[in-house]
This record gives C-alpha cells, structure tokens and sequence, in this order.
C-alpha cells in the first residue's frame, strides 16, 4: 500500500476577496492620506495657536537678498524748503467692463492714502538784481522768486488698502501674473489728489512768508537794520 501525497495548490476560497493584498499602490495611497490629514492638523493647530512653538517650526523666515544701493547721480540743491503739509485720502476706484457684472470682470479698492508736499523758494533763481544793498550796508532789498510746491510723496508706512473687490476673471489674471493685485492705479489717484488739495491749502503762501522771515534774521544778525523781502515771477 503506497502513500501518495499532491503537490497541487488549490485557490484558498476563504480568502477575502475585497483586502488589497500585495498591492503597493493603496498602500502608498493610505500612507499620502495619513499625511496630509497630520499635515493639516499641523497647520490648523499652528494657525489657531493651540500648540505652543509651532509658529516657530513653520513659520515664514524673510530675508534680505538686496545688492547695495548705487549712486546714480548727484544734484546741487538752491531750494530752501520753507513749509511742508502732511495730507490723508481715500482713493475709491472702481473699474467695471461693459456687458459683464462684477463678479465675473471688474475691480473696486478702497485705498487710504497720506503723504506730504513741500514747498520751497529757489535762491539760486535771484537775478543779479535782486539783491540791493545800500552804502552803508544797513539797509537790503531782496526780490525773490514765488514759492513752488514739490512733487506729492506718499508715505507707504501711512499708506493702506482697507478692501479689495476682485472679478472671477480678475482673480484669475492675478493667479498667472507676475505682479498680482498691482497698485499703481490708486497710489498715482492718491499722489494727484493730495497734490490738488496742496494747491489750495496755501503752503506757498506760508512757505514765502517762513523764507522772508528766515532772511530778515540773517542779515539782522549781519548788522543790517531794514531788511525787505518780496516775490516776484
């Protein structure tokens, strides 16, 4: 009597046929998820400040990769700046597109602008004579040129945007621009109305009166008893 034995491998039918046994990609599938889910909590517990040092692991980190500043040019300045007016907008510029509403295309900020404007005497626009000294030198006369105003310069440490209204097209044209939400526009509009508000501020006026009286003391202190001061184009 022979003992004989099979060496054939019948399909194990208790198997589960729904485990992914063997297969690498649910696992690496199952592993990107735990991931991203850590990776989440992470960063709602970094944000909402539950777990302290956090914001010092993932936080951002700036750094300064500017080269010098270069010297370009220099210029010789004869203005004395006699007055300088400090200034505050809010620019409200909204752009539409015609046959579109805004939330597909258009644009509306809200922009608080300051900054000042200065304005000066050029002495180094006296004529010769502009200048008359009498022979005794106790008596001058000046005729200078009227005061200017200088050109609006924005302060960016005053200067803020309260809201920004954007399209769906306009968001996506910030996506793939180089210089997303630019703010060009509303910095030019604010420099060109604090500029007309200096104009009828009378800074000229107050800037012509500072340099006579500036001059008046000057010379008063060279000995010179009358001193007149007046403007002239």
């Amino acid at each position: 009597m022979s003992l004989m034995t099979s060496t054939d491998t019948e399909p194990d039918s208790t198997r589960s046929p729904g485990r992914a046994t063997g297969r690498p990609g649910g696992v690496w599938l199952r592993a990107f998820g735990i991931c991203a889910v850590v990776l989440a909590l992470l960063f709602a517990a970094t944000r909402l400040d539950l777990v302290p040092g956090f914001d010092d692991l993932f936080g951002e980190e700036t750094q300064d990769r500017s080269g010098p500043a270069v010297l370009k040019s220099i210029q010789d300045m004869s203005s004395y700046e006699a007055a300088s007016g400090n200034f505050q907008v809010v620019v409200d510029l909204e752009k539409d597109a015609k046959y579109l509403p805004d939330a597909i295309r258009g644009t509306r900020t809200l922009y608080v602008g300051a900054g000042t404007v200065s304005a000066s005497v050029d002495l180094g626009k006296v004529v010769k004579d502009g200048v008359v000294v009498d022979e005794e030198r106790t008596e001058a006369t000046l005729r200078l040129p009227h005061a200017v105003l200088g050109k609006p310069a924005l302060d960016p440490d005053r200067s803020y945007a309260v809201s920004k209204q954007r399209g769906l097209l306009d968001r996506l044209g910030d996506f793939f621009s180089d210089n997303p939400s630019g703010e060009q526009a509303v910095n030019k509009l604010a420099a060109r109305h604090i500029g007309e508000a200096a104009k009828e501020s009378g800074l000229t006026a107050r800037a012509e009166k500072n340099t006579a009286s500036m001059l008046k003391g000057l010379l008063g202190s060279l000995g010179f008893e009358t001193v007149t001061v007046t403007f002239v184009d």
